[in-house]
């Protein structure tokens, strides 16, 4: 705004005292002092207000105002309750200083001033911010000139001093302004993407207001895909989209934002999800290839021809890389309650939770995952990973994913979005180094999500390493005989536990895993053998067990693995 629109404004009380050849300035914010050197707090191109708190005496005033006209100012507008009128000393240095000087009436608050010109130059930035958007998003439509969504954050880092951050629904990084600085610590953008996803779950209206440690961020949803052949947006399920869309999260309160610059973040959201849109296009190479191979396994084609297409797959997936790699199979399911809404699209839905999944959470931007290949067979996503051989190692297993750390970071955020009525499940096969191991990979991976399924929780992974003779057959084991198995056996303990605080449980837990060494579990748990020996003997006698007897340490071993 423009100095001399402050004096068409009767209510804030302005009256010019000097410097009308220079009413054009542009006013681009307003501060309120009373220190005798604000020259810290100044950029350029404020209103200075002051009740003069800092003039002693005549004197004070020509240095006061030589600071702000060497920082830029754009005007300087005193206040009269202190000394009942502005004195003519201040007038005098602004007018030598050709800066602009307005009194402000005793009956006018400073805060009155400051709301008119932070809302009209807000206003201004916005309407300027939204015509560079509205380019931006027919630039990037035709074509990628327009440059990502880091340029559009840089926008809204640069005109309306807002920092924001794109995130994946797993809190990922996936685009920041460079002026917004680091985005917040990954603890938090998780905790960001969980409420936003149960947010959108619950069906709330966007933006959803988030308070964490004391900063308030606005999340604002990106969608994108679900176009008709005519390329008009279609209407989904809500749970088709919620672990896959992006969010765009804002370090400010929207809550008392005009309409118009809630109008313009939504047209920001909507720009990203062309920029969301065309990545998303980028990765149909990647999962033509994944199609095609798992196709050729399930079929049963001869290990030459996996190979040949294997051969294919690893350049894209891996360029430059010399030797062959290894490959590891990674299979997930996102399963609904109310079986009838996953449908057919439930495998991609899976297929595209598992391309982000998959991503390290640490990383940033799109590129870490280009490496992924995920096809999707029915309501199961299969994805083939290559991981670069390891040196020393035979199967290349101590660079692969490992099941334990897949969904460690990830767990909160997609709990939130499944709202307790959706499974994740994740089953990670050991890395092998030829297609004759890739049959036998897809096989372990599929049974290792099997195992998962079997667990409680809402999400849910296991590796091949978990695959032990016994572990294989409990997922075939109805849950009713699982469950009255162990109720069985553990129920007595648990009762007696609860009663007397004997701790019954633990102690067989450390005893089943010392081998029933005597020694080596008293020490373990800081017992006389002898509190030992009496606690153990009031397990048996509960559960009519021998825990000297192979066979019932083996039931009670699988009791405690099941519950």
């Amino acid at each position: 705004m423009r100095l001399r629109a402050l004096l068409d404004t009767d209510a804030l009380g302005l009256r010019l005292l000097g410097g009308e050849s220079e009413l054009d300035r542009a006013v681009r914010g307003v501060m309120t002092t009373d220190l005798r050197d604000p020259s810290r707090y100044l950029s350029g191109g404020e209103l200075v207000l002051t009740g003069l708190a800092w003039r002693r005496d005549a004197a004070d005033s020509e240095p006061f105002v030589r600071i702000l006209a060497q920082a830029g100012v754009a005007a300087l507008a005193a206040g009269e309750a202190e000394l009942g009128e502005v004195p003519e000393d201040l007038v005098v240095a602004c007018a030598r200083h050709r800066l602009p000087l307005f009194a402000v009436h005793e009956s006018v608050a400073f805060a009155t001033i400051t709301e008119h010109v932070v809302r009209q130059v807000s206003g201004e930035r916005a309407g300027d911010l939204a015509a560079v958007v509205d380019r931006h998003r027919r630039m990037m439509t035709s074509g990628p000139a327009g440059g990502g969504p880091d340029v559009v954050l840089d926008l809204l880092g640069s005109d309306l001093d807002l920092r924001a951050w794109v995130l994946s629904p797993t809190g990922r990084t996936v685009a920041a302004a460079r002026v917004a600085g680091p985005a917040p610590a990954p603890e938090v953008c998780a905790r960001l993407a969980a409420e936003h996803l149960a947010a959108t779950r619950a069906g709330r209206r966007a933006p959803h207001r988030v308070a964490l440690a004391g900063t308030v961020y606005s999340l604002f949803p990106v969608r994108g895909g679900g176009r008709d052949p005519q390329g008009a947006r279609v209407a989904r399920d809500v749970r088709e989209t919620v672990l896959s869309d992006w969010l765009l999260a804002v370090e400010a309160d929207a809550g008392d934002w005009a309409e118009e610059r809630l109008d313009l973040l939504h047209g920001v959201t909507q720009l990203i999800a062309v920029e969301r849109d065309r990545r998303d296009a980028a990765r149909t190479v990647r999962r033509r290839l994944a199609q095609e191979v798992l196709e050729l396994v399930q079929s049963g084609a001869v290990p030459a021809e996996i190979a040949a297409r294997l051969r294919v797959a690893a350049p894209v997936l891996l360029p430059g890389l010399g030797a062959a790699p290894h490959w590891q199979v990674v299979v997930a399911r996102v399963e609904w309650d109310d079986r009838d809404a996953g449908g057919p699209d439930s495998g991609r839905g899976a297929q595209a939770l598992l391309e982000e999944v998959l991503v390290d959470p640490r990383a940033t931007g799109p590129e870490h995952s280009d490496r992924i290949a995920v096809a999707h067979a029915g309501d199961e996503a299969v994805a083939l990973v290559p991981l670069p051989a390891v040196a020393g190692g035979h199967d290349g297993s101590e660079a692969g994913v490992v099941a334990d750390a897949l969904l460690e970071a990830v767990r909160e955020p997609l709990a939130a979005g499944l709202d307790g009525d959706g499974r994740v499940t994740i089953g990670v096969s050991a890395a092998v180094h030829s297609a004759e191991g890739l049959r036998g990979a897809l096989e372990e991976a599929r049974h290792a999500r099997r195992v998962a399924a079997a667990r409680p929780g809402r999400v849910c992974a296991a590796g091949h390493q978990e695959l032990a003779s016994h572990v294989l057959l409990l997922p075939f084991v109805p849950d009713d005989v699982r469950r009255a198995f162990t109720a069985r056996l553990l129920d007595p303990l648990r009762e007696y536990d609860r009663r007397h605080r004997a701790e019954l449980i633990p102690t067989l837990e450390a005893f089943l895993d010392c081998d029933g060494s005597w020694t080596r579990c008293a020490a373990r748990l800081h017992l006389h053998v002898n509190t030992l020996r009496y606690r153990v003997g009031r397990i048996e006698q509960l559960t009519a067990r021998d825990l000297s007897k192979l066979e019932d340490k083996l039931d009670f071993f699988l009791a405690l693995r099941m519950s």
